[in-house]
């Protein structure tokens, strides 16, 4: 096991500078942050769901490389959660001992990278091999995503920043591989009961 990461020494005052500022915001301010850091990562679902139901209309290798972003997203999730549990840094919630806007996670819920941040990066990048439109806003969703764990308090800003990159690059890994030869796999899957969630009407 990887020894526990010292985040108060990485950027604790910037920590705490961002969180005092979100206890002396307007609270529609607040509540619009807290709302986005807890449900955001449904418009990541929402952007993959409009990428595939695009991508049939424009063929069947298209829409399977559409089908592909939920499962890179998961499978960065899980690289992610698997550096969490060797690093184990102690969240800043509990170790500065800071009033959040959030609620502070379990002591077993390590910091290090965000899990939040590493999803939403992670669908910004493989959208982007679906849909560079859907990809831009995703990419503006992600940083919002990120922004706003720091500002309710659970993250440390180098917590994020990790995620985001952890995120990315597993997802750019993922479906580069993935896309390099998609025509055979969509033909075959067209002749099965599969050619719905492929072709369009």
């Amino acid at each position: 096991m990887i020894p526990a990461l010292s985040g108060p020494s990485v950027d604790g005052p910037v920590y705490t500078g961002v969180v005092d500022l979100a206890r002396h915001s307007p609270a529609w301010l607040d509540g619009t942050v807290v709302v986005w850091s807890a449900y955001g990562l449904a418009v990541f679902a929402v952007l993959m769901l409009v990428g595939w139901w695009r991508a049939r209309r424009v063929g069947a290798a298209a829409a399977l490389t559409a089908l592909a972003v939920p499962f890179v997203v998961v499978a960065a999730y899980a690289v992610n959660t698997v550096v969490k549990l060797l690093v184990r840094e102690v969240r800043p919630c509990r170790a500065l001992h800071v009033v959040t806007l959030e609620a502070c996670p379990a002591r077993t819920d390590w910091s290090f990278p965000s899990n939040h941040a590493a999803i939403a990066a992670a669908a910004a990048v493989a959208l982007f091999f679906v849909s560079r439109r859907l990809a831009a806003v995703a990419c503006v969703a992600a940083a919002a995503m990120a922004l706003s764990r720091v500002w309710v308090g659970v993250h440390y800003p180098h917590d994020v920043a990790a995620g985001l990159v952890a995120g990315a690059l597993s997802a750019l890994i993922a479906m580069k591989a993935l896309v390099r030869r998609p025509e055979g796999v969509a033909r075959c899957l067209t002749a099965t009961r599969l050619r719905p969630l492929l072709v369009g009407s």
